[in-house]
């Protein structure tokens, strides 16, 4: 090693996560109507999806398996969100809609095991995230406009964890010890 310090790509990739999660939860929440999704759309191209990718990158880098795969894999679910919504959403049906939220749950589901052997606060937004892709699943799979609101809310949860846990990694550097718990 050369002595330079290498840097933790975690809160960059937390951070575009939990804005873009932000974002489009409070319209699943019906806190904003859905004409304002291009502001969503924006953010999840480069910051949810962009931002994301580019710390997965940094984490395979750095040897981190489980960084890899969930910021890229989430970067990947952004960049795939906002493309289908841009460009190819017209005539797709609900139900095939919620297959894909589905199958990101699966996803989500076995990264949930793997933070059973991590931190505490990461486990508690994957602990969130998952219910939060299945109720929107049932919710576009069923028709329930209110499966969807409840995982709206479950999204503004998760991305109020993954915003702790950004900011807790930054301050706790920034200060040389743990000021917020993970």
């Amino acid at each position: 090693m050369d002595g330079k310090k290498v840097i933790n790509p975690a809160p960059l990739g937390l951070s575009g996560f939990a804005l873009t999660t932000w974002l489009l939860s409070m319209v699943n929440a019906g806190w904003f109507p859905g004409v304002d999704v291009p502001m969503v759309l924006a953010a999840a191209f480069a910051f949810g999806g962009t931002a994301q990718f580019v710390a997965g990158v940094i984490e395979a880098g750095v040897g981190n398996s489980f960084g890899f795969v969930a910021f890229c894999g989430y970067g990947a679910f952004w960049w795939s969100f906002a493309l289908f919504v841009d460009f190819f959403a017209k005539g797709v049906q609900g139900p095939f809609v919620g297959w894909f939220l589905l199958l990101w749950g699966v996803f989500t589901t076995y990264l949930w095991i793997a933070t059973w052997k991590k931190g505490k606060a990461l486990m508690l937004i994957f602990t969130a995230l998952v219910p939060t892709f299945f109720l929107l699943a049932a919710g576009a799979l069923s028709g329930n406009n209110g499966l969807s609101v409840l995982g709206g809310y479950l999204g503004l949860l998760t991305a109020a964890l993954a915003f702790y846990l950004a900011a807790a990694e930054v301050i706790n550097e920034a200060w040389g010890r743990s000021v917020l718990p993970v």
